[in-house]
C-alpha cells in the first residue's frame, strides 16, 4: 500500500512538474499573443524616429519606428500599446518586464547585447556634431572637441562616443534631445553629439545651430535595432526579423523615414 501511495504521489508530482515546465517554456511570442497586446517602450523626442505631433487635435506619438511597431503588432495579431519614457529608463523597463520590446533608435552595441536580445539592424543613421554657427570654423577635428563642454542624450551611444572617442573631459548628459539642443542654443555647452536625422527639425527652429564639418570617420554610423528581453527564447526576435525583412523589401522603411521627416517639419 505504501508503495502504491508513493507511486501515486510521484505521478502527481511529475504531472505538476510537467505543468510548471510547460508554463516556464511558454515563448515570449506566445505570451504576447495570449495577453492580446504588444507593449513597446520608446522615447518620443527623436524625430523622425518617434515624436509627439497633434493629429486631429490630439497629442499623438508618431514617427517611422512607430509605423514599424504598428506593422509588427498587426502581423503578430495583437493590439499595440506605446509607453513613452526617458531613454535611460528603457533598458530597466525591459528588464523588469514592464515592456515587451524597445523601439527607440537603439544601437545594438556589444555592451547592450549582454543584457538584452536584439533584432537585425533595420536602419543606419549618422552621428554628427552640432555647434553654434559662429563657432563653425573653430572646431574642425575630433581632437578640437576634447576640452569643450559636450552635450549628449543620457545612456545613448553618443554619450559613449563622447567618452571613448572624443575623450571629452566635460560631458553634460540629459534625458531629452530637445533639452540638449537648448543647452547649446543658450551657450551652456559648446557642442552636441547626436544622430543627424533626429535634429533636422531643431535646426530649422534654431538657425544659429549648424552641423559641424568634423569628419567622424567610422564613428558616424548609428545603427538601429529592436531590443527584447534577454532569453534563450528567440521566438519574438525571429518573428520580428521576418516582419522587418518584409518592410525592408521595396525600400518601405526608407519611405516611412521620408514620410515621418516631412511630418516632423
Amino acid at each position: 500500500m505504501k508503495k502504491a501511495a508513493l507511486g501515486i504521489l510521484v505521478g502527481v508530482l511529475s504531472l505538476s512538474l510537467v505543468g510548471c515546465s510547460s508554463k516556464d517554456e511558454s515563448s515570449q511570442l506566445e505570451e504576447i499573443k495570449q495577453k492580446g497586446k504588444l507593449i513597446i517602450g520608446t522615447s518620443a523626442d527623436y524625430p523622425p524616429y518617434e515624436f509627439h505631433k497633434k493629429i486631429d487635435g490630439k497629442d499623438t506619438i508618431v514617427g517611422f519606428e512607430m509605423e514599424m511597431a504598428k506593422e509588427i503588432a498587426k502581423e503578430i495579431g495583437v493590439d499595440l500599446e506605446i509607453k513613452d519614457m526617458k531613454f535611460d529608463g528603457l533598458l530597466p523597463a525591459l528588464k523588469s518586464q514592464n515592456i515587451d520590446m524597445i523601439v527607440a533608435g537603439m544601437n545594438p552595441t556589444e555592451e547592450r547585447k549582454k543584457s538584452v536580445n536584439f533584432t537585425d539592424v533595420y536602419y543606419n543613421g549618422e552621428n554628427v556634431v552640432l555647434v553654434k554657427k559662429d563657432d563653425l570654423e573653430k572646431y574642425k577635428t575630433v581632437e578640437s572637441l576634447k576640452n569643450l563642454r559636450i552635450g549628449v542624450q543620457k545612456a545613448s551611444t553618443q554619450e559613449g562616443f563622447a567618452k571613448d572617442v572624443i575623450e571629452a573631459t566635460n560631458i553634460k548628459a540629459l534625458s531629452k534631445i530637445p533639452d540638449v539642443v537648448l543647452e547649446l542654443k543658450n551657450s551652456n555647452i559648446d557642442a552636441v553629439v547626436v544622430s543627424k536625422y533626429a535634429v533636422t527639425g531643431y535646426l530649422k527652429e534654431y538657425p544659429d545651430i549648424v552641423y559641424s564639418n568634423i569628419d567622424l570617420g567610422e564613428s558616424k554610423d548609428d545603427k538601429s535595432a529592436i531590443a527584447t528581453k534577454k532569453s534563450d527564447d528567440y521566438s519574438l526576435v525571429k518573428k520580428t526579423n521576418e516582419i522587418l525583412d518584409s518592410l525592408k523589401k521595396g525600400n518601405k522603411i526608407q519611405k516611412l523615414v521620408e514620410e515621418a521627416t516631412n511630418l516632423s517639419q
